[in-house]
């Protein structure tokens, strides 16, 4: 769909998007899948945090979200620190004249506008503001779907965010928390939805009707050491995570259940090794899943999966599999109580291996009819994210245009 004019719209999509988290890819891949189901004829492209991936996997030229490749290295020495400062200055021209060819830019999901892992305001929340400041300049409209907030104490932080999301053209969120979040940061949210989170949208693997029950369970486990203000603790934070979690897998293989540890970000690899090496079972294996179909279709052949990144938690939700959750923060415990389980949520800061497996037996009794209910909030949450999409489309597309041709007559 193309509004009537015989040059394609151009869309761009924006994020760290092809850098190892499986949750950002999906929603990216939800968005693709909406653009190409509505609006067949958009010229879409990317400025993300690995291009390459982002253009082998989804077939869209990209471009880097950095001009210093270091970016996300931590500088120590001069040299380091001076390419970051300079990188920062050739961003903003960078950034300003990729929104300027484009009449929408979207923010496909993703926490951008939280800080419930450790995050520095000159990262991602700067790169977000060039983004939004370039897009009111030049009249492209920039659309923040279905993303992710929470509350944040750093006050450089929050008033990127703040400004962040004052200039977007269009915010729609996961939860309702996270649109209490912006209201409480001073941002007008008297117009903005929520809806399920973007990776509801994607297919759904085909269950095996002829599977019986093998067991399996499937556990994510996360490189998991706190959030934004825990950094002095942060060590003591993932012991605690560790030992638990591990602990509990213990258990699980001594009453002989197989266990599939999954992932959902590259970092989470070192996790998934402590437990192999503490664990010495050969019921306990590690997945190497590089997508969310992929997750999906783990989960699927599960009896049961305890999560904690929160796009595992989608994933085993969206599959119906009787799930519990390592909640690591409120958008968790969102999640879960938006799919009828908020009575299945134990910390990951204090992992409680007895208690987890107590939560963990109550769960799989009730198994059946967790079902049920995972199979009535799904087929709800398919149609709000329909009304989603279309809300969209009504809302940034049909602007586009106007705006183009204005900046072209200039």
């Amino acid at each position: 769909m193309t509004s009537g004019d015989a040059t394609p719209v151009r869309v761009g999509v924006f994020g760290l998007l092809g850098s190892g988290n499986l949750g950002n890819d999906g929603s990216l891949e939800a968005v693709l899948g909406y653009l190409r189901g509505r609006h067949p004829d958009a010229a879409v492209d990317a400025l993300c945090g690995g291009p390459e991936v982002v253009a082998a996997r989804y077939g869209i030229p990209a471009t880097r979200l950095h001009w210093y490749r270091g970016e996300y290295r931590t500088a120590s020495r001069l040299g380091a620190i001076a390419g970051k400062g300079l990188g920062k200055l050739v961003d903003v021209f960078r950034t300003a004249a990729w929104v300027r060819r484009h009449d929408v830019v979207i923010v496909p999901g993703m926490g951008v506008l939280e800080a419930t892992l450790p995050l520095r305001p000159w990262g991602f929340p700067y790169s977000l503001f060039l983004l939004c400041a370039s897009g009111r300049l030049f009249g492209t409209r920039v659309a923040l779907v279905g993303v992710g907030a929470a509350p944040i104490r750093d006050r450089a932080t929050r008033a990127l965010v703040h400004r962040s999301a004052r200039l977007a053209a269009y915010r729609s969120y996961r939860d309702a928390l996270s649109r209490d979040a912006l209201r409480d940061m001073g941002v007008d949210t008297t117009h903005d939805e929520v809806y399920p989170d973007l990776a509801f949208a994607l297919p759904t693997p085909r269950a095996d009707a002829s599977r019986g029950s093998s067991g399996t369970v499937c556990v994510g486990v996360m490189d998991f050491h706190g959030g934004n203000d825990d950094r002095a603790d942060a060590e003591d934070i993932h012991r605690r995570y560790l030992d638990g979690t591990t602990r509990f897998v213990r258990a699980l293989a001594e009453d002989g259940r197989p266990v599939r540890l999954l992932t959902g970000d590259e970092c989470d690899a070192s996790v998934v090794a402590a437990i192999l090496e503490a664990v010495d079972s050969p019921l306990v294996t590690a997945s190497g899943a590089a997508s969310l179909a992929d997750l999906m279709k783990e989960m699927a052949a599960a009896d049961t999966v305890v999560a904690t990144r929160y796009h595992n938690l989608v994933c085993a939700l969206k599959v119906g599999t009787p799930t519990l959750a390592l909640s690591y923060a409120a958008k968790s415990e969102a999640l879960m109580a938006r799919m009828g389980l908020d009575a299945y949520c134990h910390p990951a800061r204090e992992v409680d291996a007895d208690e987890l497996l107590r939560r963990f037996r109550e769960l799989e009794g009730k198994a059946p009819e967790v079902r049920r209910t995972l199979t009535e909030r799904n087929l709800l949450a398919t149609r709000q994210l329909d009304d989603q999409f279309t809300a969209l489309t009504t809302a940034v597309f049909p602007a586009a245009h106007p705006a183009r041709a204005l900046r072209e007559a200039s």
